[in-house]
Formats: structure tokens, C-alpha cells, sequence
């Protein structure tokens, strides 16, 4: 217990030092940064940054009608501009795919894929941006400044078929990540909204994907992660250690604005909430590099359960970040730590590079940053980070690394 006690201390300091680097910190550039460390439980160093935020785009706000007729509406347009921008495609797909196992979609479940029993088709028509209520309903969540519009994803149960939500990273290369949303499911019971990681298989015993998902047929203090397979078809049955039926920590609920967030490392898939670590599992994490989706769906199988013909649900999405590594990113990790010898992070170690253009010498943060977004020094040990003026961050940064290292190793023992 001493030693859990230990743990929970270091982890609350660890998160006041982060504040006060945040506050202590001017935010700079990604280019500025070589690498970028996380902070929590699991600790990781990633060569990547990428943010995408939906609160301010009133141009491209509206809602569109539902498409009722199936093709019609697997061939939908975007539901604005915004959707066919560069900014959008360079790093997002819309997708459009139905769950028929090829046969036509006569809403006969035997031509469906698992156990579904409604005909579920992913229409463009259904991810748009919509205005925030008027009530104040689209501020907070870790937001930074109140939000006047999000991205909705959603699902709508119609009378010959459900049509469904989903978009997907243009590449399928991403390898160990922490992935974050602003996010809340408002609707009714019988959807699924998700955040994931996912690598196919024709094998269900070998697709890895690591997720977040919302059953709006449950309660609103319940999430479920897991490290996917879970449940395999046939006499192989469910696998209880791949998944975890976490209540929401601090009596959050799925239906208010909150931040999620996934870190996929080698080790295992940890969750948070607000900040605040929901779920860990170590077993089955995902190895082999994956795409990143977002969902909302139901397919009448016994998973989403049956949504009431003519009901809707959402998955409403602020903003979404990402720390990431490529496949091609490995010499950056594997170079994260500036200091001569080498260092354990993240159950790792990470051995210092002697190639000069290699090493990670500028170590940045988006944990604990007031603006969301953006980035800030953790430490800097090139030579013109010896300046006076980057002499606070850099001591900050380096006791910030020490406190999630220990961190890490403790979690990992106790």
C-alpha cells in the first residue's frame, strides 16, 4: 500500500510540475521541437504532432438531411467544403462502406457481417460541422475558449437500413501514439461511438486495434477499452483480459464535453480522462503499425444493440490531437534522450544515438500547455539552448522527464 501511495504522489507532482512548465513555458513551433514527450503513467517520446480543431468554422457550418436511401447514400458528397480541403484529405479519409458480406441488402441478416441484423451503411452526408447551442453547451472540455461549432459524427436508425459515420488516417503507417479528442455522445440507446487504432486481418484472431468505445445502450459513467480481438467467432469465445468496463473517474460522464485520450506504447494501451487514468492493459496491445478511425454506427447486432427506427446519436468532436510515430520513426524514439549513456522511459531503453543529426536535443510538451494545440519546451541541450533564457524550461524539462521515467518504472513494478 506504502508503495501505491509512493506512486500516487509522484503522479500528482508530476502533473503540478507540468502546470507550472506549462505556465512557466512560452509555446513554440513544432518545427522548433525535435521530439515530443508525453506525460502519465506510460510515459513516450514521439517524432510527431498534429492537431485538428472544428470549434471555430462557422463558414463550413450546417447540417445536412439525412440521405433515407442506401446507395444514395454511400455516394453522398461532403457535407462542405471544409471535407474536400487539403487540410482534410492530406490527413483524413471519409469512408463509405456497408457491412453486406456481398450479398444485396435485403435486410436479411445472414447476408451481414457478425451478428448483425440491421443492413448499416457509412455515408459522407453524416460527418459535418454543426453551430454549438446557444445554452453554452459546446465550451469547456479542456477546450481552451469556448467552442461556436464541432465536428458531428452520426448514426440514424431509418426504416430499411442505419446509416452510419466514419472516417479514417489517409495513412495506415502510425506506430505507437498518444491520441486525444474533446469529445461527448448526446442520443439515443443502440449506438457505438468510437476512437481507435486498427490493423485488419482476414483472420479476427489477428486484427489489433486498440479503442475507445460508447455504448449509448449503457450507462453514462461507463467506457469500454480494450485491446481488440476481444470476442472471437466460433468455439473461441470472448477474451476477458483484451477489455476493461471502466467507470469514468471523477463521476464524468460520456455525455458531457471531456478528453479522451489513448496512449498506445509498446508496452500497453493506457486511457484517460480529463486527464485522469481510466484503464491500462498490457495484454494483446497492438504491435504492427495501424491506421487511426473515428466511428458512430449499430448495426442491430448484440454489441451496439438495436437503435428505434427513426432515433439518432452523435459523436460530437471539438478538436483531436495526435503525438505519433511513423513506422519510419523509429531511429527519432529510439534517439529521444539527449544525455550521454542511456535511460529507461517508458519500460524502454532508449539508447543515446552517437550520429549528431539523429539525437532529440529539443524535447517539447502539449501536456499541461493552456493553449491546446500547441507545444512547449520541455528541454533544450543544443548549444544555443544554453542561453539564459531557455536555462528555466531546460531544468524544468529535464526533472519533468525524471519524475514520468520514475513514474513509469514504479507502475510497471508495483
Amino acid at each position: 500500500m506504502a508503495s501505491r501511495q509512493i506512486l500516487a504522489v509522484l503522479l500528482a507532482m508530476t502533473s503540478l510540475f507540468s502546470m507550472a512548465a506549462a505556465a512557466a513555458t512560452e509555446t513554440v513551433e513544432d518545427s522548433s521541437c525535435d521530439c515530443f514527450l508525453s506525460n502519465g503513467t506510460n510515459p513516450g517520446y514521439y517524432a510527431k504532432h498534429a492537431f485538428f480543431d472544428f470549434r471555430q468554422l462557422l463558414q463550413h457550418a450546417g447540417v445536412p438531411d439525412v440521405v433515407d436511401d442506401a446507395t444514395s447514400a454511400a455516394s453522398a458528397p461532403e457535407s462542405s467544403d471544409f471535407f474536400t480541403s487539403d487540410a482534410w484529405t492530406s490527413f483524413w479519409e471519409v469512408e463509405n462502406w456497408n457491412n453486406s458480406n456481398g450479398a444485396a441488402s435485403n435486410g436479411r441478416a445472414n447476408t451481414l457481417s457478425n451478428d448483425a441484423t440491421i443492413y448499416m451503411v457509412n455515408s459522407p452526408s453524416n460527418i459535418y460541422i454543426a453551430k454549438a447551442a446557444d445554452d453554452g453547451g459546446g465550451g469547456g472540455g479542456g477546450g481552451g475558449r469556448d467552442a461556436v461549432t464541432f465536428l458531428t459524427m452520426r448514426t440514424k436508425r431509418l426504416h430499411d437500413f442505419q446509416t452510419a459515420a466514419e472516417f479514417q488516417t489517409a495513412d495506415a503507417g502510425y506506430q505507437f501514439l498518444s491520441l486525444r479528442m474533446c469529445a461527448r455522445t448526446v442520443g439515443a440507446p443502440g449506438a457505438v461511438t468510437a476512437m481507435f487504432t486498427y490493423r485488419g486481418a482476414a483472420d479476427p484472431a489477428r486484427v489489433q486495434e486498440a479503442d475507445v468505445e460508447i455504448l449509448t445502450r449503457g450507462p453514462r459513467s461507463v467506457i469500454q477499452y480494450t485491446n481488440q480481438p476481444s470476442d472471437l467467432p466460433a468455439d473461441r469465445g470472448e477474451i476477458a483480459e483484451a477489455t476493461r468496463n471502466a467507470t469514468l473517474p471523477g463521476g464524468a460522464a460520456w455525455s458531457d464535453w471531456a478528453v479522451h485520450r489513448l496512449d498506445w506504447t509498446p508496452e500497453r494501451s493506457v486511457w484517460y480522462v480529463d486527464g485522469r487514468e481510466a484503464a491500462s492493459i498490457a495484454f494483446q496491445v497492438p504491435r504492427d503499425p495501424a491506421a487511426v478511425n473515428f466511428n458512430a454506427w449499430s448495426d442491430g447486432g448484440s454489441w451496439s444493440g438495436n437503435m428505434t427506427v427513426g432515433d439518432e446519436a452523435s459523436l460530437q468532436i471539438q478538436w483531436i490531437e495526435m503525438l505519433y510515430n511513423n513506422s519510419t520513426d523509429a531511429g527519432k524514439q529510439s534517439a529521444a534522450v539527449a544525455a550521454s549513456g542511456s535511460r529507461t522511459v517508458s519500460g524502454r531503453r532508449i539508447m543515446r544515438r552517437s550520429a549528431k543529426h539523429h539525437a532529440c536535443k529539443v524535447v517539447c510538451t502539449i501536456d499541461g500547455v493552456a493553449d491546446v494545440g500547441k507545444a512547449a519546451l520541455l528541454s533544450n541541450s543544443t548549444e544555443s539552448g544554453a542561453a539564459s533564457n531557455t536555462r528555466a524550461s531546460a531544468g524544468t524539462g529535464s526533472l519533468l522527464m525524471c519524475l514520468w521515467a520514475t513514474a513509469a518504472i514504479l507502475y510497471m513494478v508495483l
